[in-house]
């Protein structure tokens, strides 16, 4: 009796040691295959700046999709097709105009855009007096006499002390977001935001916005941070000032456009899939390139790896290129929808939208088991940096998905400077980093290799 315990023991040690040496080599391929013969690189070289910017709705939206699925293709991947979906189709117009107005300075060039959804000023602009407030409360405050004809100037900066700078951005977001409604209901007639940004800079940064029901609309511009000092300071030394601010920007109709899907199929449970994926939508002022391109190419080149390799997933891997993430979330959405309609059964689901910046981690499922098991595979991804599985939670356009009980993961890279570039015209190929790149599309394929072979229960 003795003697057969011991020789089971032995070789459910024995197992388990031939597994995660089988565990290693795989990743290492993985990553090997990466860093010498990666494709995300190009892939996002050719996206971001032969396909450039892809507003939801844009002619760049449109050949961003023929770009994907054309690629995924190319690439051979057993299925490929388009997911059609309704997106929101606003419009900038032409180049913003921002002033400042002082008695003492003169006139004074500020750096504006219009913020995503915003309605425009008309060619005849808009010259009123500014007041700075910090958050909703000290607006408030002010009252409708304080506030009725004039511009609000909402100036609160990004937390520096937040070692996540996603931490800083939500603590200041909420007044880009519903700033102009709050303003509006007090008699405002337009509002300046601050824009989300790291540090002091001299561009302005873009982002959605949206309307409360029943309050009148009022157009919505960021300033950069650098004359979000200076208007501040010009307020201090001078309190009658005025501000001159133009924009075209309209909405026009809904506008017919598509998910990307790419996968391969499954060999032991072709109905439980993973899904890795990226918003392929991205705002009009730069190419995209950090956000989301970057998430995009990871996603599809996580398949393309496995192909390379010649892995043979037991699960169907599919990659998403959702649409509309950055003003509407209508793709991922619509893809929540028909997955529940078709009874499509996902086991996980994975999101890159944080830049393609050196990887550092995952963020991990809320279901216990599953946060388990994910955080148990820590030891085989921590020798390539993947050390931080601290956070819960997984992304924007795989959220809708958490209904039908799918484990949500997101992609988790260095933050330090993804505030820099996000949402303005500096987010461009140029500031992506290809050797980082390429370990966040391994990183993702690493993990996406353990979902399959174990699964998450």
């Amino acid at each position: 009796m003795m003697k057969t315990f011991i020789f089971s023991f032995l070789l459910l040690v024995s197992l388990t040691t031939f597994s995660q040496t089988s565990d290693e080599a795989m990743i290492k391929q993985i990553f090997d295959q990466a860093l010498s013969k990666g494709k995300s690189y190009e892939m996002l070289y050719d996206l971001s700046v032969n396909v450039g910017p892809r507003l939801s709705g844009s002619p760049g939206a449109a050949a961003g999709v023929e770009w994907s699925r054309n690629e995924m293709k190319q690439l051979g991947f057993d299925s490929v097709w388009l997911q059609p979906v309704m997106v929101p189709h606003w419009v900038r117009g032409e180049k913003e105009i921002g002033r400042i107005i002082s008695k003492r300075a003169g006139t004074v060039t500020a750096n504006v855009c219009a913020l995503g959804g915003s309605i425009g000023t008309g060619s005849s602009g808009i010259s009123a007096s500014v007041i700075e407030v910090k958050n909703f409360d000290e607006l408030k405050a002010l009252g409708t006499k304080g506030v009725q004809g004039k511009i609000i100037f909402f100036n609160r900066a990004m937390d520096p002390t937040k070692i996540n700078t996603f931490g800083g951005y939500g603590g200041a977001v909420d007044q880009r977001a519903n700033g102009a409604s709050e303003a509006a209901k007090l008699g405002a007639i337009a509002v300046l935001v601050r824009s989300m940004g790291s540090n002091l800079e001299d561009y302005p940064h873009t982002g959605g916005m949206r309307y409360a029901p029943n309050v009148p609309k009022i157009p919505a511009l960021a300033i950069s941070t650098r004359h979000a000092e200076l208007l501040s300071q010009h307020l201090k030394d001078e309190k009658d000032l005025t501000f001159y601010m133009e924009n075209h920007s309209e909405t026009l109709e809904d506008a017919p456009s598509f998910n990307v899907i790419g996968e391969i199929k499954g060999s032991e449970f072709p109905n439980e899939i993973i899904v890795v994926g990226g918003h392929l939508d991205s705002w009009d002022l730069g190419q995209g390139a950090h956000d989301d391109g970057a998430g995009c190419v990871q996603s599809i080149e996580v398949l393309r790896l496995f192909k390379q390799l010649g892995y043979q997933p037991k699960r169907t891997i599919r990659a998403v290129m959702f649409m509309n993430e950055e003003n509407g979330l209508r793709g991922g959405i619509k893809y929540a929808e028909e997955a529940e309609r078709k009874k499509e059964k996902h086991i996980a689901a994975i999101e890159s939208d944080r830049g393609g910046f050196v990887p550092r981690g995952f963020t991990v499922p809320t279901e216990a088991k599953a946060k388990e098991r994910v955080r148990s595979w820590k030891p085989l991804l921590d020798p390539y940096g993947l050390s931080d599985f601290s956070q819960e939670g997984g992304g924007a356009d795989i959220g809708p998905l958490a209904p039908q009980g799918v484990a949500l993961i997101g992609f988790l890279p260095d933050s330090q400077r993804y505030f820099d570039y996000h949402h303005t015209g500096e987010d461009t190929i140029d500031k992506v980093n290809k050797r980082e790149l390429e370990l966040g599309s391994a990183s993702m394929a690493a993990l996406v290799y353990l979902i399959d072979k174990y699964g998450l229960k």
